[in-house]
Formats: structure tokens, sequence, C-alpha cells
């Protein structure tokens, strides 16, 4: 690390917590360690009586926390995500729409065996809706080796063949035909208590109903019910 002037620090990294006192107020750290000093930061340094700060030394070969982050992200994030900011080694993955969330469990399993980073993420094949948390990457380190990364790149990208690690399929409008077979429901000696359960699971999703047939246990009847349904614009 080396010390400079705390006007010439935008753009470096900060080795340590610089902590700011507001009396009756605030105590606690304004800037914490890895920070990468803005023009924006200056002002409030300098009013914290910061003349001078310490900051890392960008070292050939060497990634910040948050540059390695990015890496991860790029290797993980697909189409219909959402990235946030990096932040002392962590960005986060959400949702941008409602859909099925996969992911490619070996090229995790490649990633989190590497040490000094990790992917951490939901179940797979899972249902999510628009603005959940998908996954979020960390870098353990304050710096890491920019050759670590790279050779963790192409293990990645071996196992996915170029896929990101991560992806949202969105859901697509279907219009759906339900028949309920069963001389008993169709005689109406019991009452059908199944469609009510598969209607309310449909809501979930993005579907239309275009109609309910209910059949007895004749082959011929149930198959025209299918075809009817179909007529009338039923993708299942």
């Amino acid at each position: 690390m080396k010390q400079i002037r705390t006007v010439d620090a935008v753009g470096h990294v900060l080795c340590h917590d610089m902590t700011q006192i507001i009396p009756g107020k605030y105590k606690g750290p304004a800037f914490k360690k890895g920070h990468v000093v803005t023009a924006q930061d200056i002002p409030v340094l300098l009013s914290m009586g910061k003349e001078s700060l310490y900051v890392w030394e960008k070292t050939e070969g060497m990634l910040h926390e948050d540059e390695a982050a990015a890496v991860l992200r790029d290797l993980a994030m697909g189409p219909h995500m959402i990235a946030s900011e990096p932040s002392e080694g962590k960005i986060e993955l959400r949702a941008a729409c409602d859909g099925l969330f996969q992911v490619n469990a070996q090229a995790l399993k490649t990633i989190n065996a590497t040490p000094q980073m990790m992917i951490a993420t939901r179940f797979g094949n899972t249902q999510v809706k628009a603005g959940d948390k998908l996954a979020g990457t960390r870098i353990i380190p304050l710096v890491i080796e920019k050759e670590k990364m790279d050779g963790l790149v192409q293990r990645t990208l071996e196992v996915t063949g170029g896929a990101p690690v991560l992806a949202l399929r969105p859901f697509v409008h279907k219009k759906v035909g339900i028949v309920t077979t069963g001389s008993e429901v169709y005689h109406h000696r019991i009452e059908d208590q199944f469609t009510p359960v598969l209607l309310r699971k449909l809501e979930e999703y993005d579907t239309e109903l275009v109609g309910h047939e209910t059949t007895d246990d004749s082959y011929a009847m149930t198959t025209e019910a299918i075809l009817s349904l179909l007529d009338a614009g039923a993708d299942v």
C-alpha cells in the first residue's frame, strides 16, 4: 500500500475502513475497506479531516474484488436478468421477468470448487417472479490474481459450451383446455374436486382457459372433447 493525497485518490482502492463521526448523530464507517474512491467522495473525505489516504497500489496481474466479481457475473448471468453494481466483491442477480430459473450445476460446482470465490443461487428448475433474487457472486480477498480468474473462465466455459451458468426461461402465454374424465363426475354422483385445484395452479402462470369438458370413461367421448378443445385454440 502507499500514502497519497486525498485529492489525488480518485480511482484508488482504500486499504481500511474510514470512520466518520457526526457528534450526537452518527459514528461508523463512511467508506469501507476495498471502496474505490470517486470524485464525489473527495469532499466527504476532506470534511472528515482526511488530507491523505492509504490505498492499494495497482499491481500488474492482480484484480480488485469488484473487477473479479464482474468476471463471475459475466460467467453466470443469462438473458432476462438484472445485475446490481459491484460492492465489496459482491454482485446480485435478479429476475427481470417471470419464468423458469435454471442452473448448470456442474458449472456452478466448477466455480465454487475454486478457492477465494463463490456464487450462491436459489434452487434450479423453480418458478421465479420478476424482481426475485436469483444469485449472488462473492470474491473473498480484496485483490485476486487475474491468472486465477482467467483459468476459471476457461474451465467454466468448457463445461457450459459458452452458455451462461444461469438461465431464465420466460413463461409463454398458453391457452389451456381441461378435460375431466370419470363416469362418477360426468353423472354428478360426486363433486369434481380436482378441476378447481388445477385452475388455482394455472392462475400462477400466463394462461388462458379456452374450455372445460367433462366426459365419462368412453375413449370416443374423451377423444372428441380433446379435439374440440384443440379446435378452440388450446395449446395444452
